[in-house]
């Protein structure tokens, strides 16, 4: 199957740097399309190529302004199908409101749960995704959804610092998974951090769990939003007597004035991807950034050609 002839790429207006990077990769053009807006707000789309018969992906990250996003991506995949493209794929770095996948109160909605029903009805055939905050959302799903990992790019730019005497951290229980993954791949202990509020309304206490004396700890998140969790979990690394400290995130969301905490924090580096475009006023000394671009064209060209995906997993 020839991806030149077969596979187009459209993006919108959330990341376009890593959607040009993926075409660069992939020696593709992107797709003429244009996106302007009414007075009040209202998005209109303009697809300016045919798209019939073809097998279309979609780059978005449903990152802020997360709605304006993510209705630029509905309306996108409406005129796709109107337009009768064969397949329509979307694209997602990174899955905006992954963190509502589940009732955790009364009367809550379940959003990550809505935003797949959005997007099957719009008409989508596929979602490419990275890292997201609930893997079970692909079970959300009814049509096929790959999820991508970040951890190995991660790992590997840790590979090459050569750092030693390393303990991966997860800065809650709930990132052990993740934290296992990077720890097998640099054949390093793990240690996690414990979260307790003894009774309602008191502070948090925070235990350490594993063997950090001496060592340089390199807590690993999914997200970074407000950058509370992991400059919490370096404050308590501090305390056991720790060298350095570096943290890293697949999605910098990043929010205000998260870069200024990080500046100021006992975090040395903290490394990211390119999954949501940071910007420049945000790209302070201590953040380094890596691209994902690589690893979604060569996932791109595998679902074209029917190879497996599992594959960049191993």
């Amino acid at each position: 199957m020839s991806t030149e002839s077969e596979m187009k790429l459209f993006t919108l207006n959330s990341n376009e740097p890593l959607a040009s990077e993926i075409a660069e990769i992939l020696n593709l053009p992107i797709g003429k399309s244009k996106v302007v807006r009414f007075s009040d707000g209202e998005v209109q789309i303009a697809i300016e190529e045919s798209v019939r018969g073809e097998d279309v992906y979609v780059i978005q990250s449903t990152s802020q302004p997360v709605n304006e996003h993510v209705m630029e991506l509905l309306i996108m995949i409406d005129a796709l199908k109107r337009a009768s493209a064969r397949t329509i794929n979307v694209v997602l770095p990174y899955y905006g409101y992954a963190r509502q996948d589940r009732k955790a109160r009364p009367r809550e909605p379940i959003t990550a749960k809505l935003m797949a029903n959005l997007l099957e009805k719009a008409g989508i055939d596929r979602v490419i995704t990275l890292d997201l905050h609930a893997p079970q959302i692909q079970g959300f799903y009814n049509v096929p959804v790959d999820q991508l990992l970040g951890i190995p790019i991660l790992a590997e730019y840790y590979q090459k610092q050569n750092i030693e005497d390393v303990v991966v951290v997860a800065p809650a229980t709930s990132g052990l998974r993740r934290a296992r993954r990077m720890a097998n791949i640099l054949d390093v202990p793990i240690a996690f951090v414990d979260k307790r509020q003894p009774e309602p309304g008191a502070d948090e206490v925070m235990n350490v769990v594993g063997d950090i004396d001496g060592k340089n700890v390199i807590i690993v998140d999914d997200m970074i939003d407000t950058a509370d969790t992991v400059i919490q979990a370096a404050e308590a690394m501090l305390e056991h007597g720790v060298k350095d400290i570096y943290a890293c995130g697949t999605h910098a969301v990043l929010s205000d004035p998260a870069v200024q905490k990080i500046d100021h924090s006992p975090i040395k580096e903290l490394v990211i991807t390119n999954s949501i475009v940071l910007p420049e006023e945000k790209a302070i000394d201590k953040i380094t950034t890596l691209s994902v671009g690589p690893l979604f064209a060569d996932a791109l060209t595998r679902i074209q050609k029917d190879h497996s995906v599992s594959e960049l997993f191993d």
